[in-house]
């Protein structure tokens, strides 16, 4: 061996492959051969691109390295490493697969929505010219017809080598470019590849400097010796040429002489130097002329805090007894249910714990439910903890996103605030977590799968992390304070406002009787109006909470009754005023709204029921001096609407708020002293098993955001049926009689958390067949499972989406006498047996484990 190869050391070629997970529904890893050139550098949890099928390119994680070739296969290999170091850690991994397990999805479907959208690979058409064909006389000769455009696509691919389809559209302006290129195809004049590209682009700005090569070193020096000949001659020399001495008396401004050493490496912003009608050409001439240069600098996402302003957090005595509390607790529970009256300074206590976390070299994540929420808590958060904390939710670009992934990486974040995607961030030194508002259902994921429970998922975090966790609410889950009583949880109560401010008033008002007595202006009883008017006198600020966006829940046809409805789904259509159209909540579907009525023909189309928008209209006609801002979904579509909207009202901006939901979570403002609550007789009787709960934390919420200073806010409620025995609970302010009430129900219907409840959602385009299948599903289950463990299948309350028929299937468990795992599973292979047969393969089955 040592005459063939001399004296270097042999070394036996491994053949490795790699178990790899790919974002798709599927339930199983897939092998690939790793190139030998990769098999130093591959690393479990790095990103690789692999070939999926004939066409597919898609960016994997790898699972596992071994020495094994498949079985039932021949292994493809993996295109590209991607990644140096791994980006996904294990801890993460084991987080995955518990996930997929307990919410009943597979392991990809987690990545999926786990890994932000900048990590995975985009891949775009591209056309080049085939290697076979040669433009000029060998094509005469082959006696191919070219018309003009396909010469002009030609010519351009001769000069740029590959174009994507927008390129080539553009280049011959038209839109449909398809048959020209299936004629060029044919004619074997062009190939069709796809480019891959990795999503995610640093963000780049280009700045200047005085340059660092030898000749301008020597200006340098010229420069910064201020009282020198050569500085004198250099001034003399641009005072020629006066647009260029403005470029660098420019610069000079940024970085002064006695700083210029020390600073002229990091440069300025070239944008900085072209302001104040500041020629760029006199630039770029001190460009070309070595003078100045030109480089490129990635830079961070996020603005940069002055840590020098930094501010210090200072608990009230009654704060520090109950941080002090939670700590003592902490040495005997992992989890804290902390019960905090609305203002009670929960996010101070907070602050306190994060600080104290992140000083001995831990991280921490603080859960929020909703990006309304985030952005009052990060102003908040970013003055005590500067450029430590990283900030994560659906708003940021994928950059952004990817930008903050990186950053828990590397502990550039030690903090992260953010909405329930964050909980899969690859943390890898985690000490607390914060759940806020812990109560709220906009942890749990509906669609699409995995549909878990971020709040939930915090527990199994911590237990895979070793670290604590924090459940805040002023109104907990009746699951969270069912297993702080049953001793899971330590619970810590904080019954008193923050300052000793004073809870607010709750009156109800009678619409019923206002009606009879016709003072009624709209949809505003006189009393609430009246009040508004008063504290508008008052300068002072109004929120009122409408929990239905839109002008009007639905038109209708005054003389036969007739209403407009989707024709994907089986709801009414929600009028929008502004816009002036019909819309559907559920699948976007928009009209506009009809003359006459499609049934009689009358023109007597009218408004039935109102919303946030229909509100916000009256009021702008009932008090026209009034500054009016609405914030619902409609309103807060782009990047920075909550932001604006939010510090638009902290600044008194704006008198009254009306909103839906977004308005009763957290949020923390200074002049609110009246609080108005629309429609709460439709929230009371919604038809859910958890109706009362939600009602009773909504208008507890809502009703904190008055009167969180020194004076007492007022909280007016219309309603239909004030004798209703749980707005007696609110007005009292009475959780625990709420509680104990709601629980006896629970557990007289067997409701969680006596239970574990699982709910099925068939749906097929034909009504016939999902009913068929629902009810065979069903069958199998309750000869399965016992009778009284399957509910239905039934309609639910929306039977029609999209198109499609719906039914539902709940199962109920027991949490202690029965092994919900193996349970699970059996389930699994009922639901896998039957969509694999021909007949039902067109049908879907969406499993959610513990709807909300």
């Amino acid at each position: 061996m040592d005459e063939i190869f001399g004296n270097q050391d042999f070394k036996e070629r491994i053949t490795l492959f790699a178990d790899v997970l790919l974002p798709l529904p599927l339930p199983q890893l897939f092998t690939y051969r790793v190139p030998f050139e990769l098999n130093e550098y591959i690393k479990i949890g790095t990103r690789v691109v692999v070939q999926f099928g004939q066409k597919r390119i898609l960016t994997a994680i790898v699972m596992e390295l071994h020495q094994n070739p498949p079985k039932n296969y021949q292994s493809k290999y993996i295109l590209e490493l991607m990644d140096e170091n791994a980006i996904v850690t294990e801890k993460q991994l084991k987080l995955w697969q518990w996930t997929a397990e307990y919410y009943l999805c597979s392991n990809g479907e987690v990545m999926n929505i786990a890994l932000p959208a900048g990590l995975k690979l985009s891949s775009q058409s591209r056309v080049q010219l085939s290697p076979d064909f040669e433009f000029g006389e060998q094509n005469d000769k082959l006696n191919i017809e070219l018309s003009e455009r396909e010469k002009q696509i030609i010519e351009a691919l001769k000069e740029k080598q590959s174009l994507t389809f927008d390129e080539i559209s553009n280049l011959i302006s038209l839109k449909n470019i398809y048959t020209l290129l299936k004629s060029l195809l044919q004619k074997n004049v062009i190939m069709i590849f796809e480019e891959i590209k990795d999503k995610y682009k640093p963000k780049i700005i280009t700045k200047i400097r005085i340059s660092t090569n030898q000749i301008a070193n020597q200006i340098t020096e010229q420069i910064t010796k201020t009282l020198t000949t050569e500085v004198e001659n250099l001034f003399i020399t641009l005072e020629k040429k006066p647009k260029q001495l403005d470029v660098i008396l420019k610069y000079l401004s940024l970085i002064p002489l006695h700083e210029l050493q020390e600073k002229n490496h990091a440069g300025v912003q070239k944008n900085m130097l072209t302001q104040n009608n500041i020629s760029s050409s006199a630039l770029q001439t001190l460009i070309k002329n070595g003078i100045l240069e030109e480089f490129e600098e990635i830079v961070s996402r996020f603005s940069e805090i002055d840590e020098e302003k930094l501010a210090e957090i200072t608990l009230t005595p009654y704060q520090e007894e109950i941080e002090n509390e939670i700590l003592r607790n902490y040495q005997t529970k992992d989890t804290v249910l902390l019960h905090g009256v609305t203002g009670s300074g929960k996010t101070e206590i907070y602050i306190s714990l994060i600080q104290k976390v992140l000083d001995s070299g831990s991280q921490v994540l603080f859960l929020l439910p909703e990006i309304a929420l985030t952005t009052q808590i990060v102003g908040r958060l970013k003055k005590v903890f500067g450029y430590k904390m990283g900030v994560y939710h659906s708003k940021f670009s994928d950059n952004e996103r990817v930008e903050v992934w990186k950053g828990v990486l590397n502990e550039k974040f030690p903090l992260v605030v953010g909405v329930r995607s964050s909980i899969f961030l690859p943390f890898n030194n985690l000490g607390l977590i914060i759940v806020d508002e812990e109560h709220d259902p906009s942890y749990k994921q509906y669609d699409p799968a995995p549909r878990y429970n971020a709040r939930d998922l915090a527990l199994v975090a911590s237990g895979l992390h070793k670290c604590k966790v924090i459940l805040g609410s002023a109104t907990p889950s009746i699951e969270s304070y069912y297993q702080a009583l049953a001793g899971k949880y330590a619970l810590v109560k904080a019954d008193k406002r923050y300052g000793d401010a004073q809870l607010p008033e709750i009156r109800l008002v009678d619409t019923k009787i206002e009606k009879q007595q016709k003072i009624m202006k709209n949809d505003f009883s006189k009393a609430l109006l009246d009040e508004i008017e008063l504290k508008l006198t008052l300068k002072e600020q109004v929120i009122l909470f409408q929990n239905r966006r839109g002008y009007a829940p639905h038109l209708t046809c005054d003389e036969c009754g007739m209403i407009p409805k989707c024709q994907n789904c089986s709801v009414s259509l929600t009028y929008h005023l502004a816009k002036h159209e019909l819309n559907c909540h559920y699948c976007g579907y928009k009209t506009e709204p009809p003359t006459s009525c499609s049934s009689c023909g009358s023109t007597k189309i009218k408004t039935v029921g109102f919303g946030t928008e229909k509100i916000e209209e009256n009021l702008k006609s009932l008090l026209p001096e009034a500054r009016i801002q609405r914030m619902d979904l409609d309103t807060t579509r782009s990047k920075f609407s909550y932001q604006t909207i939010i510090q638009d009202f902290a600044a008194k901006n704006v008198d009254i708020l009306v909103g839906t939901q977004m308005v009763t979570k957290g949020l923390d403002f200074d002049h609110v002293s009246l609080v108005g609550v629309f429609d709460v007789d439709r929230m009371l009787h919604f038809p859910d098993f958890r109706s009362h709960e939600r009602t009773f934390q909504l208008i507890t919420q809502v009703s904190g955001r008055a009167g969180r200073r020194t004076k007492k806010g007022l909280v007016l409620i219309q309603t239909a049926n004030p004798t209703h025995p749980l707005l007696k609970k609110i007005i009292d302010g009475n959780f625990i009689d709420f509680y104990e009430t709601e629980i006896k129900e629970r557990e007289m219907y067997f409701y969680p958390p006596f239970s574990r409840m699982i709910r099925m959602t068939l749906k097929h385009e034909e009504q016939e067949m999902v009913n068929f299948t629902a009810d065979k599903l069903a069958t199998i289950l309750k000869n399965k499972f016992g009778s009284q463990r399957i509910l239905g299948p039934e309609s639910p309350v929306i039977d029609r989406l999209r198109n499609k028929y719906l039914k539902e299937i709940f199962i109920k468990l027991e949490r202690d006498k029965i092994n919900s795992k193996e349970v699970k599973k059996m389930l699994l292979a009922e639901v896998q047996a039957l969509t694999t047969d021909k007949q039902y393969r067109q049908m879907e089955i969406a499993i959610d484990v513990d709807p909300v």
